[in-house]
């Protein structure tokens, strides 16, 4: 049984906003508890459908990672009173993606096939095949669009703007480059590799904070590690943990997200698929099988309001 949307009434001052794939709660201006539903969006449109347990996979893997990849880098995650629910506190987003990339593929490899060479002011080498590692990560923001399609932006433009301070935006750089070799570092530890990842920051007390979701398949891509190499030799194509395998679909469907173009249902064959892909991915990285909870509202409801309440008492 999947959830494609919650409806709870807190008994705290509560604001509800519902996003592509989460519906989050802003608690008396002070907490966000981030609901993760099993809605499904590729190309920044909401799809028709919804993958079983997805929310349940992304939220606790989300949440194992920062556990074990973020010494010394803050992040917004408090509490997770539920498989499928994170507390966080809340941050004021920065209005951009940090974008790094370690392999050419997705986005950047469809670019690259088109015959640009530079990529968010980022000038790419010639003679690279689809997935190739590149020479080093690099970093290709995008702005972070709540409507519409988001855009790639260089970091010249960001700071040139006055989008976000430079100052700041180093800051930024250096953590998104940081998570992103830490997870490199644990994804090839379990026999996967890290391609590309998107972060999410946001600011509090004067300080930078990771929000969002990190090194989840919504947020990164992940390749097969064990014969890799051997495959780009041979221009075999490389199985993809990622949304790329959806957007790849839709792609076959001829539908990138077009404005004037409802999204088309997907088979029950692409649905099971990445949802066996979400959970590969899980539990190679945390090395733990996946169980899936019961999402009985009432009881999550009870757990979150408890926790909720424990919060607000501590914050000062």
């Amino acid at each position: 049984m999947s959830l494609l949307h919650s409806d709870f009434q807190f008994r705290f001052d509560t604001r509800r906003h519902a996003g592509k794939v989460r519906d989050l709660y802003d608690i008396e201006g002070q907490l966000l508890v981030l609901v993760a539903t099993d809605r499904v969006s590729a190309f920044d449109v909401i799809l028709p459908a919804a993958v079983p347990a997805k929310g349940q996979l992304l939220n606790l893997l989300s949440a194992y990672l920062m556990q074990q990849q973020t010494a010394g880098i803050p992040h917004h995650l408090l509490a997770v009173p539920h498989p499928r629910v994170s507390i966080v506190r809340r941050c004021d987003p920065y209005p951009v993606e940090v974008v790094v990339r370690g392999h050419l593929c997705g986005h950047a490899w469809r670019i690259y096939r088109s015959g640009e060479r530079s990529l968010c002011g980022v000038e790419l080498p010639e003679g690279l095949r689809e997935n190739d590692p590149l020479p080093e990560p690099i970093i290709t923001p995008t702005t972070k669009s709540r409507i519409g399609h988001d855009t790639d932006l260089s970091e010249s433009e960001i700071t040139r703007s006055g989008l976000i301070p430079a100052d700041e935006w180093m800051q930024m750089r250096s953590m998104a480059l940081e998570l992103f070799r830490r997870g490199q570092a644990w994804a090839v530890e379990r026999g996967l590799l890290l391609a590309d990842a998107k972060y999410e920051f946001g600011y509090v007390d004067f300080q930078i904070w990771l929000i969002d979701e990190l090194h989840t398949p919504d947020a990164a891509r992940y390749f097969w590690a064990e014969g890799f190499t051997e495959r780009q030799e041979r221009g075999e194509i490389q199985v993809q943990y990622s949304k790329e395998y959806l957007r790849q679909q839709l792609l076959a469907l001829n539908y990138s997200g077009q404005d004037d173009m409802p999204p088309p249902a997907l088979p029950e064959t692409v649905i099971d698929e990445l949802a066996q892909r979400y959970r590969l991915v899980f539990e190679k990285l945390t090395g733990q099988a996946f169980v899936e909870a019961d999402d009985d509202p009432l009881a999550m409801q009870v757990s979150i309001e408890a926790e909720l309440g424990r919060l607000l008492q501590s914050l000062p």
